[in-house]
């Protein structure tokens, strides 16, 4: 057995010649250079490309294959370069019965093992929604429905974002998981937590007890591919090695979960984004109490209180611990020219953020550099509440008022 670092989320923006996949994503984040990223920069072992499912990439997946530098495993993903295996998936939008009678909609990462899988499910997906070749489109199909879907072709269904305000279960369908899955529901063995909560607030529903928790980026750029990631413990790298491993089979689990503090997350207290202020209260409001705005989206935070049924107390025994990580490119005085010369040193950043010593990184950056990245790789900083953008805004100047690095 072996540890590993795990990123099952992130995103396509175009084919390889260009055609659009993911509309909000960067036009850079084709499947080669994802691949290309995890080796050369981040050192992630397994991700999780999860735009497979259209024609367009998966023409491009035929054609890395052609090139030797890849090949796909028994046990289901691609190795590239022997360094890092990826896993093939497509997010799919359900749509579901909402609270209070409305639609809602809930957006599921479903994994498979091999090409052939992946192709036979984007051909069946097709027809259930508009647009088979751009990401993450509307479905007519229910959570309850699609998991029969993507069993048939050996797959796995994990529940994306489990909280957001938008396109989540929790955060517009639901109370309770078990309410949309039904008797299918000890079928979902792991779900996603999204960049607004952590394993502490996840832990107040008694039914995720037993489900394994997931860190992902949810990438929209090569940039923040492992913004949160997972330590795995695993035999080797392969689909079966990770499905064995969110099972909890066989000594294979998941050891830990990096991520940012939620308080940092775009979403995690209700906020008027007419006024730009956080609105800290319990129950939904339709209305700003500040100005009146009509444009008012409730938090996680304030939703996981609605509707947690057990207090804040230990989690579960084998619940892995959850490390509140700041990515490097978000380090005060670690801007590009910095990050390149710890790289140029230490080649990625997984081992600059887990297998260097201080003085490692001292030698190479001086003193001050050293230290706000050991304390930000060991979760020593201080947060407040504020959106993700507030974050890159002050960021941008300086980090004056968001980040505080603790010294002592």
């Amino acid at each position: 057995m072996y540890e590993i670092f795990a990123d099952l989320h992130v995103h396509i923006g175009r084919s390889k010649n260009g055609k659009p996949i993911k509309i909000t994503a960067a036009r850079s984040l084709n499947f080669e250079n994802i691949a290309k990223e995890c080796v050369e920069r981040k050192g992630i072992n397994v991700v999780g490309i999860i735009d497979c499912a259209s024609p367009y990439v998966i023409e491009d997946i035929e054609n890395f294959l052609k090139t030797g530098e890849a090949y796909e495993l028994e046990d289901g993903g691609i190795i590239y370069k022997d360094k890092v295996c990826i896993i093939l998936g497509s997010e799919v939008e359900t749509s579901e019965k909402g609270r209070n009678g409305k639609k809602g909609a809930a957006h599921n990462l479903c994994y498979f093992p091999h090409l052939s899988d992946i192709k036979a499910f984007s051909n069946e997906l097709s027809k259930h929604l508009k647009n088979i070749t751009l990401s993450t489109q509307r479905s007519d199909l229910s959570g309850y429905d699609l998991i029969d879907m993507v069993e048939k072709y050996n797959g796995i269904l994990v529940p994306a974002h489990i909280f957001t305000p938008y396109k989540s279960y929790y955060g517009n369908c639901a109370d309770r998981l078990e309410n949309v899955f039904k008797e299918k529901f000890d079928k979902i063995f792991a779900v996603e937590l999204g960049l607004s909560s952590d394993t502490f607030l996840a832990d107040e529903i008694k039914e995720l007890e037993t489900k394994t928790f997931l860190t992902n980026s949810d990438a929209h750029s090569l940039p923040k591919i492992a913004r949160e990631y997972n330590k795995i413990q695993v035999k080797d790298i392969s689909f079966k090695e990770i499905v064995k491993a969110l099972k909890n089979e066989d000594g294979r689990k998941v050891l830990t979960n990096y991520g940012l503090d939620p308080k940092l997350g775009k979403y995690h207290r209700t906020f008027c984004d007419e006024c730009n202020k956080s609105i800290e209260t319990k129950y939904p409001v339709e209305e700003c109490p500040y100005c009146g705005g009509k444009k008012v989206t409730f938090g996680v935070f304030d939703r996981i209180e609605l509707i947690k049924d057990k207090e804040k107390t230990k989690s579960p025994e084998n619940r892995p611990p959850y490390v509140y990580q700041i990515p490097l490119g978000f380090i005060p005085g670690v801007g590009g020219r910095t990050v390149q010369k710890l790289l140029d040193n230490f080649e990625t950043e997984m081992n600059i953020l887990h297998r260097l010593s201080k003085d490692d990184i001292e030698a190479v950056v001086g003193r001050k550099i050293a230290e706000n990245i050991d304390n930000a790789r060991n979760g020593n900083c201080e947060v407040h509440s504020g959106r993700w953008r507030k974050l890159w805004y002050n960021f941008c100047e300086k980090i004056k008022s968001i980040i505080y690095i603790n010294r002592d």
